[in-house]
């Protein structure tokens, strides 16, 4: 019998990552047939450029899919299966203010991770909220799986005001993080290995790893982490590996000694060594120019060529295959496979000794009706204080959007483990309103 085939909608269909995810979503067809792909972008230009080049490639390599791209809704989420949602709102040019703003008061400037990671995701709740509402009008038994940044605030905000949606949550750095660890211990992909996690998105630590045969890897990844963090996985596994991740990875050797036990997420450097990480930084130069001059040059300049070519043959774009997990994801649902995912879920008591109304990223089991959460059981002291704190942070910014509450997202920077005082909490938010006045509804 035929296998089914899937129509799907790739929100953010300017993003530089999307020719990654389209070519990784050809190269699995087998397993889960695609009959159409649209973008959909509300900046009609950028995605133009990446949606003719990918258009030229579909043509070339799948003409049997139909493909379109629009800017228009109804056109955009009518007749869908899955949306795979990706955005930025504000693009590159906001992501660096959010870098560059903390840095001026000496706090640190990242994208997800605190001041930066506040402002980015008052950005992008109302965004994600009303492409889950598009697709719920037009589809209404389309799956949005969404990993648009800042994750955890993104699903704070659905849990708070769509709880009945359709949607997963998910990132994609602990399966990144996974292959690494598969790759200290010699097994050739992260699936021949079972876990036990716990945290917050972006805020999380793994306190068990077993092979398929039960053996205990733990023991074998301490000795990789306490001796270089996750750089003995770089050379095997990442070819093109930017300098401040490989710096990243490294210092996950000191995140790892403050608690041994577990293996710690690489966010977590950014609240256990906020003063590393300013002394480190570059404020005239942050993340946000390293990509604006590397990878988007790259994309928009190979998508501008194969549109002047006419033909994507010898095409330098590749397959994401970081982003393998959103087809096993969707496979999950389509084909119901029961597989486990790190997924951001309401906790309702998957961490015991946790408040039960937090969004934890934690192991699931994922099939056609959604997911089961698996139980983690306690925490110890040490993680469950930095998450009582983060996931504070996270609810008072979500607060702080429904109400429009300038107090409450002022108490949210306050709280943030990055922030040294309520006074430059103050100052930094004041300047992160003027930037993003065309952006967030007015606070009062």
């Amino acid at each position: 019998m035929e296998k089914q085939k899937y129509a799907v909608t790739v929100a953010g269909g300017g993003s530089t990552f999307t020719p990654g995810i389209a070519l990784m979503l050809l190269e699995h067809m087998d397993r889960f047939p695609i009959r159409k792909i649209m973008f959909y972008d509300n900046d009609a230009e950028r995605q133009e450029t990446v949606a003719k080049a990918c258009e030229i490639y579909l043509k070339e390599h799948a003409p049997e899919i139909e493909f379109g791209y629009t800017t228009d809704p109804e056109t955009a989420f009518t007749d869908i299966d899955f949306v795979l949602a990706h955005i930025r709102v504000g693009k590159y040019a906001m992501r660096e203010l959010d870098e560059k703003i903390p840095l001026k008061y000496g706090v640190l400037g990242q994208e997800t991770c605190g001041p930066g990671g506040i402002a980015y995701g008052m950005r992008s709740i109302g965004g994600v909220i009303e492409i889950l509402d598009y697709m719920e009008q037009y589809s209404p038994d389309a799956w949005m799986l969404n990993y648009s940044n800042p994750a955890a605030i993104v699903a704070e905000a659905t849990r708070r005001l769509r709880p009945n949606s359709k949607i997963l949550n998910i990132c994609d750095m602990p399966i990144d993080l996974e292959e690494k660890m598969a790759n200290m211990v010699g097994l050739s992909s992260r699936k021949e290995m079972q876990v036990g996690y716990y945290g917050l998105n972006h805020f999380g630590w793994w306190h068990k790893i077993y092979d398929k045969n039960g053996n205990d890897l733990m023991p074998q990844i301490k000795e990789h982490m306490k001796a270089n963090g996750f750089a003995d996985a770089l050379s095997d596994t990442n070819q093109h590996v930017d300098e401040s991740w490989v710096h990243t990875f490294q210092k996950a050797r000191d995140v790892y000694a403050v608690d041994p036990d577990t293996i710690p997420n690489t966010y977590l450097k950014y609240y256990l060594f906020q003063d590393y990480v300013v002394e480190t930084s570059n404020a005239e130069y942050t993340r946000a120019n390293e990509v604006m001059d590397g990878r988007e040059k790259f994309v928009f300049g190979e998508c501008e060529r194969i549109i002047a070519n006419g033909t994507s043959e010898g095409c330098a774009f590749e397959a994401d295959a970081h982003a393998t997990y959103i087809v096993d994801l969707a496979c999950a649902i389509a084909e119901n496979t029961q597989e486990r995912f790190l997924l951001i879920v309401p906790n309702e008591g998957a961490v015991e000794n946790f408040d039960r109304t937090a969004m934890v990223e934690i192991p699931c089991i994922v099939g056609c009706n959604g997911y089961e959460k698996i139980c983690q059981g306690a925490i110890p002291q040490f993680q469950k204080g930095l998450m009582e704190q983060q996931v504070s942070v996270e609810k008072l910014t979500v607060e702080a959007w429904i109400e429009g509450s300038y107090q409450k997202l002022w108490q949210a920077l306050t709280l943030s483990k990055t922030v040294p005082s309520a006074r430059i909490a103050k100052l930094i938010l004041d300047d992160l309103i003027e930037a993003n006045k065309d952006f967030w509804t007015e606070l009062k």
